[in-house]
């Protein structure tokens, strides 16, 4: 049976013996039913079964079983098509790379029919696939689809925006990605600052850097020239919190960037204060980052 997303669909299922048999529905995946009223349930009784408002998580299989107490129960495999437009998501959509380097571009489509999808420029000039430019389409669920764009080299003319397209024969919709250029100067400026998380200290060492995240860095003691203080850990993919002194705690989202040299801060992207700056410039960083 083949729907479209949104309306409202009845699956029938009809049978005889003698004692009359009770019909019983469930999903082939296991996955369970929702009813009208949003509960979820693994199975439900009855000939027919009514899903108002179809949505494509409700695309599958369903087995609808009949039986007595008279073996064997009798069984029949009903599979339910949901069409919709194109839809795309972008988790990053900001990212930071330096000229030179490799960076890889992501989006998730979801679609049915199965979408036409491909990469643009920001003026609409097709990324052509061969040469620096790699592009590739992973399916991660029956109409969900991974899609990724590897660029390396980076070059000056790569930088900007580009967006992602997924067509079918229902619509289509693009998201989009704006690939900035970080200096070179940007990267390993720091080296040996101690990170606390919710009282824990943390301490890996690293020069990794990772554009789009808030990294892992090493700095210098800038009170003792050559001496090490404690390594520092802050690799923040996901982590959102307070950091900085008491008299200036930074509030970081995920995607921002720390560039640390010595003692002092650098924000590569905007960062939000949080609470009062108690007329203190942003300017020292004290021995110990806390992230509280």
């Amino acid at each position: 049976m083949v729907v479209r997303e949104g309306s409202n669909v009845t699956l029938k299922c009809a049978a005889t013996g003698s004692p009359e048999p009770t019909i019983t529905w469930r999903r082939e995946s296991g996955v369970p039913i929702e009813l009208a009223s949003g509960e979820e349930v693994p199975s439900i009784e009855g000939t027919d079964l009514v899903i108002p408002n179809v949505k494509r998580q409700h695309m599958g299989a369903y087995l609808c079983i009949a039986s007595n107490g008279v073996p064997p129960s009798v069984s029949k495999r009903i599979t339910l098509v949901v069409h919709f437009p194109p839809m795309i998501t972008v988790q990053n959509q900001l990212i930071g790379a330096v000229e030179g380097k490799g960076v890889t571009l992501e989006c998730e489509s979801e679609a049915y029919p199965k979408s036409i999808n491909y990469w643009t420029r920001e003026r609409g000039e097709i990324v052509p696939p061969g040469g620096k430019y790699t592009a590739n389409v992973t399916e991660i669920g029956g109409y969900r689809n991974a899609m990724r764009l590897h660029i390396n080299p980076l070059s000056q003319s790569e930088f900007g925006a580009y967006r992602c397209v997924a067509k079918n024969s229902l619509g289509d919709t693009d998201g989009t990605i704006k690939l900035y250029r970080i200096p070179p100067n940007a990267v390993n400026y720091v080296e040996n600052f101690e990170v606390r998380h919710k009282g824990k200290k943390r301490t890996k060492s690293s020069e990794s850097y990772h554009p789009a995240r808030a990294q892992e860095h090493s700095g210098e003691d800038m009170e003792n020239p050559g001496k090490r203080k404690a390594d520092l850990s802050l690799s923040a993919e996901g982590i959102d919190g307070i950091y900085g002194s008491s008299a200036a705690p930074t509030r970081l989202q995920p995607h921002q960037h720390l560039v640390f040299k010595g003692l002092l801060l650098a924000v590569a992207v905007s960062v939000a204060v949080a609470g009062m700056m108690r007329n203190t410039r942003m300017t020292q960083l004290p021995q110990t980052l806390t992230h509280v």
